[in-house]
């Protein structure tokens, strides 16, 4: 049997759950998972290797509209996610509907398009038969499924599916690699969740981790970060009153990252401000979302 191997990018609205189905589907965390909506802001590479087939799946930021300069950066991700893939797995929920303009998008693209329905444990089986029944007869997709990613239910099936879909061809990654991503990256998405947990309103969104330096001593990782914010109420709230909502920050933040580096780790975190920073070229360049 010839090997099989593409790019899979899975699109959809916030809060649909594609990161949670991309750890589910790689066997591991790599993009962070909130109840909050517009979490994922980056395009995040998870591989999925074995005897007959590498999978490489791209998580990208939920589509929203442009508010701002940091928006549409994030959604540059996601439309540049199209040029390079061999199948859309569009992702709605059991609660939720397709949104026609982004299917259009999608369908512009003449990319197969499989539908993944998720969340299906808060629908009753015979209306989410119904739905599935509904989606079927527009004739827009290859294959739809539907799953609970958070808890694991058919997502298999996903797998099982692309491999019928996948064209032939060599890995385009080593068979032990499962992200394109470097170790400081994953640090300050670890980071950065614990903000999105810990936090309220607008300062989750204000922020930007930075890691500013990482050196593996041998025994100990000596991680140095910065977290900019927008404006000093931000920074304010961020540390609160004597340093403490920053100290517990640091010891959440710094049990995860020993927990996926398995190393232990000293964590330096610092919060600076970068005023507008989402709105500004020169930051969103520094930051990464921008060429």
């Amino acid at each position: 049997m010839a090997f099989k191997s593409g790019f899979v990018t899975i699109i959809g609205k916030p809060n649909v759950g594609k990161s949670t189905l991309l750890n589910a589907l790689v066997g591991q965390k790599l993009s962070i998972v909130t109840h909050k909506a517009s979490t994922t802001r980056h395009r995040i590479l998870g591989v999925v290797t074995d005897e007959s087939r590498q999978i490489v799946f791209s998580d990208t930021p939920g589509v929203i509209e442009s508010a701002y300069e940091l928006h549409q950066a994030m959604m540059d991700f996601v439309w540049s996610s199209l040029e390079d893939s061999d199948i859309l797995l569009y992702m709605i929920t059991s609660e939720s509907s397709i949104d026609e303009a982004l299917l259009k998008r999608m369908r512009d693209s003449s990319l197969p398009i499989i539908l993944i329905i998720n969340k299906v444990d808060l629908i009753g089986a015979d209306d989410l038969k119904e739905k599935m029944a509904s989606l079927e007869e527009t004739g827009y997709f290859k294959e739809i499924i539907a799953l609970s990613a958070l808890h694991g239910f058919n997502t298999d099936k996903v797998l099982e599916t692309l491999s019928v879909h996948l064209p032939e061809g060599e890995p385009y990654f080593p068979p032990d690699q499962v992200s394109d991503r470097a170790e400081r990256f994953f640090v300050s998405e670890i980071i950065r969740e614990q903000i999105f947990l810990g936090y309220a309103k607008e300062i989750p969104y204000s922020c930007e981790v930075i890691v500013e330096d990482f050196k593996d001593k041998g025994h100990i990782i000596d991680i140095r970060v910065f977290i900019m914010v927008e404006r000093e109420g931000q920074k304010g709230i961020l540390v609160g009153k004597g340093g403490k909502d920053i100290k517990r920050l640091g010891i959440k933040s710094r049990k995860e990252i020993e927990a996926f580096l398995e190393k232990h780790v000293f964590l330096d975190m610092r919060v600076k401000v970068a005023e507008n920073w989402r709105k500004k070229d020169l930051f969103l360049r520094r930051f990464g979302y921008k060429n």
